[in-house]
């Protein structure tokens, strides 16, 4: 079952030091480019992901094409794309040994969850991180 408890929500939050966001934007009128600035400000290491600006870079991270692509360990994948597209970003995850997958808000892929919490990942769905750091009022990681 996805994560749906504030403290399940927390720990998995409190835990994390390295997120992917796929789907970065380099739009600053787009959702994940503000989540990112914010995880960041929040003290994570927020990886891009975006086939499509691949090379460049958001907030001062690189950005990748591929999961696959990274070479370092990833504790959360943050997905900002379709419900019907995060199966793919859900399957990348697993392959690239992350321990969370996130699925942004209005995002919701059932059987993509199963398959993620089947290979012993952590899951959350239709939520925003940058959203619930606020609501359950987390410090900033590393301070703890």
């Amino acid at each position: 079952m996805p994560l749906t408890q504030a403290q399940d929500i927390a720990d998995l939050l409190n835990e994390t030091r390295t997120i992917a966001l796929v789907g970065i934007s380099d739009r600053p009128d787009r959702p994940s480019y503000g989540v990112m600035k914010t995880l960041q400000d929040h003290g994570y290491r927020v990886l891009p992901v975006n086939p499509q600006i691949a090379g460049e870079h958001v907030h001062g991270e690189f950005v990748w094409a591929r999961l696959s692509d990274i070479g370092v360990p990833i504790d959360m994948v943050d997905i900002f794309r379709r419900s019907e597209a995060a199966g793919e970003a859900v399957d990348d995850a697993i392959a690239a040994g992350a321990k969370a997958v996130w699925m942004q808000l209005a995002v919701v892929n059932e059987a993509a969850a199963a398959r993620a919490e089947a290979a012993g990942l952590k899951v959350v769905m239709d939520r925003c991180p940058a959203i619930e750091i606020r609501r359950l009022q987390l410090e900033p990681v590393g301070s703890q």
